[in-house]
């Protein structure tokens, strides 16, 4: 198990100690559940009464906080992003694996980096590439012509299809199968005509992908994921989607073929975005919203509506069919009377 003393903790974070700095910490907690050797972190106020009770061994506060408070601390402007950053310190994640397994099957044409580790049943492809410090998780697959940066870590049963490009620092989920096929497809007279999807998907540095995400390869042009992303579980991403640096796209989140995330969006779970449409840098788009037009400039966006009762739901469900009816009835209205300043 890892354990720091405050002080290192304290210098890793650029931080100051509060207390005693030789105190050990061997993992993160809650301030409710924290014990002896744990660092907790206060970042809502509004769970300010759990502080005087907690029993861990050190706290992560901001200066404010850290005034009224007599244990140890270690103190930061942003106690959240200390809490991550000393949570990655702490990490004790296993490898996704260890070595190269004999029962990996490998391409002789294939370039390996120094320390890659290939689990078993794992299989690569020809004209592969994987850089330095590579993991692939046992049953993985990954495709003819498949580039991934150094340190780019794949769970197991990850499917990486051919022409997949992958940028150094990522992080690849168990399911996730990236460069599948596109939904693209002419229609003859009610027969469906498949167009062969050449594209490829090419994926930033420092991207992470969760769970039974998909991310399907271009028509002709590429799919592309920028540095930086981070994306949820059980995401789709259709052909030729473009998602600028660092957004966020929460699970259950749908994205139609040649749709364009600005930079620096964050899209909420169970989200949909019909295909060819932009969002501007810098957008919320609340979960559950449906994006039916292009937005073009930065903010807040929704279009759910909150849980009610069935028998409310039921009747509000009629008005709403009815808005047309009653926008025509105002409107005539408006036209038989006089308004005054």
């Amino acid at each position: 198990m890892k354990s720091y003393t405050l002080k290192e903790i304290a210098v890793y974070l650029n931080a100051a100690v509060q207390g005693d700095d030789t105190v050990k910490i061997n993992r993160v907690a809650t301030l409710e559940k924290a014990q002896k050797g744990e660092i907790s972190f206060l970042a809502n106020p509004k769970y300010q009464q759990q502080l005087a009770g907690t029993a861990a061994s050190a706290v992560l506060l901001s200066p404010k906080m850290a005034a009224d408070y007599n244990g140890n601390a270690i103190v930061l402007a942003d106690p959240y992003v200390g809490f991550a950053r000393v949570a990655q310190l702490l990490d004790s994640t296993p490898k996704a694996a260890e070595a190269i397994h004999p029962s990996a099957v490998i391409d002789a044409s294939a370039t390996i980096g120094e320390g890659v580790a290939v689990g078993a049943n794992a299989v690569i492809g020809p004209n592969v590439i994987l850089g330095e410090r590579v993991q692939v998780g046992a049953g993985c697959v990954i495709g003819q012509d498949v580039i991934i940066g150094s340190n780019t870590i794949l769970w197991p049963n990850v499917t990486v299809y051919h022409n997949v490009h992958l940028g150094q620092d990522c992080i690849v989920h168990s399911g996730t199968v990236l460069g599948s096929d596109g939904f693209g497809y002419a229609n003859e007279r009610g027969q469906w005509i498949r167009i062969p999807q050449t594209g490829g998907v090419r994926i930033g540095d420092r991207v992470e992908i969760g769970a039974c995400t998909s991310i399907d390869r271009g028509a002709l042009d590429h799919t592309i994921i920028h540095d930086g992303v981070i994306i949820d579980n059980q995401v789709q991403i259709a052909h030729n989607v473009v998602i600028g640096e660092n957004s966020a796209l929460a699970g259950g989140s749908t994205f139609a073929g040649s749709v364009t995330i600005g930079k620096y969006c964050i899209i909420g779970g169970c989200s949909a975005v019909a295909g060819h449409l932009s969002i501007a840098d810098g957008t919320h788009v609340s979960g559950g919203t449906n994006v039916t037009s292009v937005i073009r400039e930065p903010g807040v966006y929704s279009s759910a509506t909150v849980a009610m009762e069935n028998k409310v739901w039921r009747r509000n469900t009629v008005r709403f069919r009815q808005l047309d009816e009653l926008f025509q009835r105002v409107k005539k209205l408006e036209k038989n009377v006089k308004i005054e300043d």
